[in-house]
């Protein structure tokens, strides 16, 4: 097996230009089989499949807004070792993007409309925070993943009993979303400000409702 090695400035600029154009273009590939339920599932009635390729679009525009994110990061980090946890981490949120993607089809939905806006917002917050620093850019990662989580959760109340497939997949997703802030925890993250907090929360909310229709 051969070990990680840093990507110069040139190779970087290009990995991230790839996972854009890889990202937006559904190419995405899974590394890790899709989640499954013990249980097939049930009968979905036409509401109830509405309403959860609705809550999976939103999901997967939440995995396009997290492939930006630490494509971003991965590029401004000074830390090496950081940069490779940022790779690392954004490998799993590619499975999770490849997952969502799968089950919009399965369900007869499709993808936000609105996913190259989605990128380029997510990549130039990320871009912002990583300039700032490794430490402010770590906890930026760690608020995000903290929101992701709760999202999550409340998808699982929402989402219908019998969609076990759906459901397993967010289950994955959010047991996913802890680790990674709790390895960006123990990395040094530095707590941001409240008013930054209640803005990242605040634009999540138009991306989520927006999203949910488009």
């Amino acid at each position: 097996m051969t070990s990680w090695q840093p990507l110069s400035g040139t190779d970087a600029v290009i990995a991230a230009v790839d996972t854009a154009l890889r990202t937006l273009a559904g190419a995405s590939h899974a590394g890790r089989p899709c989640p499954s339920a013990p249980e097939p599932d049930g009968d979905l009635g036409a509401d109830e499949r509405r309403l959860s390729g609705s809550l999976m679009r939103v999901n997967h525009v939440g995995e396009v807004c997290a492939q930006a994110l630490y494509s971003a990061q991965a590029l401004t980090a000074r830390d090496p070792v950081l940069r490779h946890q940022f790779d690392a981490a954004a490998r799993e949120e590619t499975d999770h993007l490849a997952w969502t993607q799968r089950r919009l089809g399965e369900l007869g939905a499709r993808p936000s409309l609105l996913n190259p806006l989605w990128y380029g917002g997510a990549f130039a917050i990320g871009l912002l925070a990583g300039r700032v620093g490794d430490a402010t850019s770590l906890g930026f990662l760690v608020e995000t993943e903290r929101q992701v989580e709760q999202h999550l959760e409340g998808h699982l109340d929402r989402l219908p009993a019998a969609d076990k497939a759906s459901r397993a997949i967010v289950e994955q997703m959010r047991q996913d979303e802890a680790r990674h802030a709790d390895a960006a925890q123990a990395a040094g993250a530095a707590e941001l400000p409240a008013p930054v907090r209640w803005a990242m929360r605040a634009a999540a909310k138009v991306m989520t409702v927006t999203a949910h229709r488009f």
